[in-house]
């Protein structure tokens, strides 16, 4: 098959979300610098040149691997994915932050190997669906192997705790499980059973009970648990129709929690406004939109699935931070994609972006705008 140039239209979508996500990141990161210059410089190099950097090498190399090789060897990666994120509670490789066992440390470089399970889980989940094709209608080809892949998942992240990442990977299975042709009747009864599961999970968690408390009352402990919600709604409202303006954020000063990571989005609505926010809100939705053009358009299952899959993750973890922050869900936790700090995300967001991408140059229409 005839390669063609990539997607222009999302690479340039890919490359307006970044410049927004690096702007907005050093304007928040402004809040770290008034406490602790070293952690400051730490954070930026972390980002900008781990996360940023490595990543648009990453995605360049990806961009020059040709796909089949991600299903020729989904197995193998989806497994030793599995076992990095085990790793994370073996003594001396994993240690943990704020209770929670989710990095491994290996000399000065720490990641979260998570990052890496969410694209294993979709390579694999796709080299599976389009591998067993119409059989996918039956129970035994279809909803239990996505059963146990999402009971090994939970095994794994559940214990962390992580049950952001698993809530994110489970949607996104459900609904390349739709893609690959299984009945809506089923999609729901599995929809069905994880809402239960979830709720149980919910009982079982205080922390999770704590978020779901706060989400129905935020006004309830405006000091304790729903402090991060109050100030998030703050400092969107006061950013006003155009915002404060860049760089100009107040809340950041000592007022917002976690301005680089869970409450980003918050630093550009008071910076940006209604405009600014609204403006990112419909580059993530044109971004999701061009990437199920490209699935649409790719030339076989496989890829059709990966690229949706990807496209899904990206997507569901944007809409769940942005709706976070405006108190439209309790508060995840879950990044924004392109801007939130972590340069573990940000790099395997642009690598795997880099096999969209890739995908793209085989589209019935690739590099068209």
């Amino acid at each position: 098959m005839k390669e063609k140039k990539v997607d222009k239209f999302f690479l340039i979508i890919i490359f307006l979300l970044l410049t927004i996500g690096v702007a907005v990141f050093i304007s928040a990161s402004l809040g770290v610098y008034a406490k602790n210059e070293n952690l400051f410089k730490s954070v930026l190099f972390n980002q900008l040149i781990l996360g940023l950097g490595c990543g648009l090498i990453a995605m360049y190399i990806c961009l020059k691997i040709n796909y089949k090789f991600w299903r020729k060897y989904s197995f193998l990666i989806f497994l030793g994915a599995i076992l990095l994120t085990v790793s994370v509670f073996i003594p001396g490789v994993g240690w943990s932050h704020g209770g929670a066992f989710r990095w491994v440390k290996i000399g000065l470089i720490s990641f979260q190997p998570v990052e890496i399970l969410k694209f294993s889980f979709i390579v694999y989940f796709a080299a599976w669906l389009s591998w067993v094709k119409n059989k996918v209608q039956n129970f035994r080809f279809g909803i239990l192997p996505l059963g146990i892949m999402l009971a090994v998942i939970a095994g794994v992240l559940l214990k962390q705790p992580d049950t952001k990442s698993f809530i994110l990977i489970t949607i996104t299975g459900i609904i390349m499980l739709f893609i690959s042709g299984v009945p809506m009747k089923y999609i729901l009864g599995i929809g069905l059973g994880v809402m239960i599961f979830l709720g149980g999970l919910v009982l079982y968690k205080p922390y999770l009970q704590e978020r779901v408390k706060t989400f129905i009352n935020p006004g309830a402990d405006p000091r304790g648990s729903a402090y991060q919600i109050q100030q998030s709604l703050i400092a969107l409202g006061s950013g006003g129709i155009f915002g404060r303006g860049y760089g100009q954020s107040i809340q950041k000063f000592g007022y917002l929690p976690e301005t680089q990571g869970d409450s980003i989005f918050a630093v550009l609505g008071e910076e940006f406004g209604f405009l600014g926010a609204v403006g990112t809100i419909f580059l993530y939705l044109l971004f999701a939109l061009r990437g199920f053009r490209i699935a649409n358009n790719s030339p076989d299952l496989f890829s059709r699935l990966l690229v949706s899959g990807i496209v899904i993750m990206l997507t569901m973890q944007s809409f769940m931070h942005i709706a976070s922050v405006t108190g439209v869900l309790p508060l995840t936790g879950v990044p924004l994609p392109f801007m939130s700090l972590g340069g573990t995300s940000l790099m395997i967001s642009l690598a795997v972006l880099g096999i969209v991408l890739q995908i793209s140059k085989f589209s019935g229409r690739g590099g068209s705008a």
